[in-house]
């Protein structure tokens, strides 16, 4: 073979394991980008609160505490200081859920409460910590020893509107990986294997204080 051919044959050789290998690679980058947006997608939210009656929680023990006016959920006791959750009838393992929530509650005290998950149970807390005697909104409690330095929503005062209005919360639970947001910003991310077994989501109204907090637009997406 004269070396001008084999020269042409070997260019074309290369120029054909170049083109092969380019598309290799774009298919490689588009499933890469496939998979990238299929675990960023936002998940479908669906409504868990219907805005007429208890629906998707287990009301019969809490009747007394939590009803429903005007399309909002209210949590609510008296001078009588007792507690209560209102749990789903569902339980949830990996999970976004998404509301607003206004609340009230005299001071000195102000309002302790907080949406549970997970087991052995899990709290992210809304409003002021009973132990320590400020607001925690946004925190990760995990009962004793309290509020992991590490789940602390640190700049949750500068993130929520004032007492009495509505704020957004989005919280997910995620294998090993729990996150909050307030009013759209990330406010605090926790991580803690031991909170790993799928269990009812509790609305809390803690004992010891006389408070009400309202919720509207509950939406969940199992994950």
């Amino acid at each position: 073979m004269k070396p001008t051919l084999l020269s042409a044959c070997l260019l074309a050789g290369l120029l054909v394991v170049s083109a092969v290998g380019l598309a290799a690679d774009k298919d490689a980058a588009k499933e890469t980008a496939t998979n990238t947006a299929k675990d960023t997608a936002e998940p479908k939210l669906e409504p868990l609160f219907n805005g007429k009656d208890l629906t998707n929680f287990k009301a019969d023990a809490s009747k007394a505490f939590w009803r429903v006016e005007d399309g909002v959920l209210i949590g609510e006791n008296d001078a009588a200081k007792k507690g209560n959750y209102l749990y789903t009838e569902k339980e949830y393992g990996d999970f976004v859920i998404e509301f607003d929530v206004r609340w009230k509650g005299e001071p000195p005290r102000g309002v302790d409460t907080g949406i549970e998950m997970r087991k052995p149970n899990l709290q992210l807390q809304l409003g002021v910590s009973g132990s320590l005697k400020v607001d925690m909104s946004g925190s990760w409690y995990v009962g004793k020893p309290g509020y992991p330095e590490t789940g602390r929503a640190k700049e949750a005062a500068k993130l929520m509107k004032p007492e009495g209005q509505w704020n957004t919360f989005r919280i997910q639970a995620k294998g090993d990986t729990f996150t909050c947001w307030i009013n759209g910003t990330k406010a605090s991310e926790y991580k803690d294997p031991k909170f790993a077994g799928p269990a009812p989501l509790g609305f809390q109204i803690h004992p010891g204080v006389v408070m009400k907090c309202e919720y509207r637009n509950i939406r969940v997406a199992a994950l």
